[in-house]
């Protein structure tokens, strides 16, 4: 069972997470990395989900306003060591469910094409795949998603 906690980006569980993160996606973005860094500051993001299991820090997630309708998903990651069991999924879902509360419609995010997983997370996850949107435009490593909440 995941315990799951509604924060802010100045969580110090969250800032540790996502350190982590950003270490992953430099080596994964390659040489596009300070492109889509530029794209991730936590300062930004006012609602964070951290998941704990048996007390031990596994995950976490964000969404920040894009538009009237929408939030955009940022910053999900999962430690290497707790991913296949579901954690991510359900904080996703918790996610979904904030945006719900606070009146949107719904969740947008992009992710690249060589974060293999995330991408076949996010089909499981039944997002649908849309044409890159905002800084995305045009770059080829880029796949954005949106789902209804």
């Amino acid at each position: 069972m995941i315990k799951l906690i509604r924060t802010t980006s100045e969580n110090k569980d969250f800032i540790n997470l996502v350190r982590d993160l950003d270490a992953y996606l430099k080596i994964t973005d390659e040489d596009e990395h300070d492109f889509y860094n530029q794209f991730n500051n936590i300062d930004v993001i006012k609602h964070v989900v951290i998941g704990y299991h048996e007390n031990t820090l596994v995950g976490c997630g964000a969404i920040k306003h894009f538009d009237e309708d929408s939030v955009e998903v940022k910053r999900m990651f999962v430690s290497p060591i707790a991913r296949g069991k579901g954690f991510a999924q359900q904080i996703l879902l918790d996610l979904e469910q904030w945006a719900k509360e606070l009146g949107y419609k719904s969740c947008i995010l992009e992710t690249g094409k060589r974060q293999v997983e995330a991408v076949k997370f996010y089909h499981k996850c039944n997002y649908s795949i849309v044409p890159n949107y905002g800084q995305y435009e045009g770059m080829k490593n880029s796949i954005c998603f949106k789902k209804g909440v």
